[in-house]
């Protein structure tokens, strides 16, 4: 009897003790795995942290072309160019062009861009601007439409649509963004001369095709 006390005392301390070696093992897995989580969410977050510096970053170092306007001075140095174009290739399209539609135009151009040029002279003495006196650029359309022959209107249109256009856009970024109130005023009063001749012609350029 009084070894089946003896025992049955010692089944119990041994179950005692395992069940406290249970609660350690339990509360030391239990830490470890909460120490893993949380390193996890600490390497979580400092990755987050880097790719939003690094985006951070690209855009603050990403240089966004600026948009400028052209000075006073350029733009009428230019605009002296080109008009002085217009009117040489419309004395060609007056005298070579075999449409009436192409001839009437030239005569156009040669009516309205005179006058333009005109006050575009005026503007750039008013500002002690000297303009160019030849046409730049623009001399090798006016060869190239001397030589042309039987492809002439055609030639003559398309070179029209394009340099109207980008007349237009040049004299409306003027209008609208000049710093020069009489360069403004002046792009502003052309303007509505410049989108009038680009229709014109690409409505006579759209019967040719």
């Amino acid at each position: 009897m009084k070894h089946i006390v003896i025992l049955a005392s010692l089944s119990l301390g041994f179950a005692l003790f395992l069940a406290a070696c249970s609660d350690v093992n339990v509360n030391v897995n239990t830490n470890r795995l909460a120490n893993q989580a949380g390193n996890a969410i600490n390497t979580a977050g400092n990755y987050a942290g880097n790719a939003v510096n690094t985006v951070a970053n690209t855009v603050a170092n990403t240089q966004i072309p600026s948009v400028t306007t052209p000075s006073a001075e350029d733009f009428l140095k230019a605009a002296a160019q080109g008009g002085m174009a217009e009117v040489k290739l419309g004395n060609l399209a007056a005298t070579k062009s075999q449409n009436a539609e192409v001839k009437a135009f030239g005569k156009l151009m040669v009516a309205d861009h005179t006058k333009a040029n005109t006050e575009l002279t005026a503007l750039a003495k008013k500002k002690n601007i000297s303009l160019p006196s030849d046409i730049g650029s623009h001399q090798s359309t006016v060869d190239d439409l001397t030589k042309a022959t039987s492809d002439f209107d055609k030639n003559y249109v398309n070179d029209m649509v394009k340099d109207h256009e980008e007349d237009v856009a040049a004299f409306q970024k003027q209008a609208d963004s000049a710093t020069d109130p009489d360069v403004k005023a002046f792009a502003a009063k052309t303007l509505p001369t410049l989108k009038s001749h680009l229709e014109k012609i690409k409505a006579i350029q759209a019967k040719m095709k």
